[in-house]
């Protein structure tokens, strides 16, 4: 499995515990709740 470097995108949905990230080829990532992030892009 590949190693990747994440970084949050703060939005307001994260209060409802859904939460963005881009990793370090500029992909976005969706997580929420306690499921494993997954690849939007």
């Amino acid at each position: 499995m590949p190693s990747y470097y994440f970084k949050e995108v703060w939005t307001p949905l994260k209060w409802v515990g859904i939460k963005f990230f881009h990793d370090d080829e500029n992909n976005l990532w969706i997580k929420w709740w306690s499921n494993p992030r997954k690849r939007l892009r």
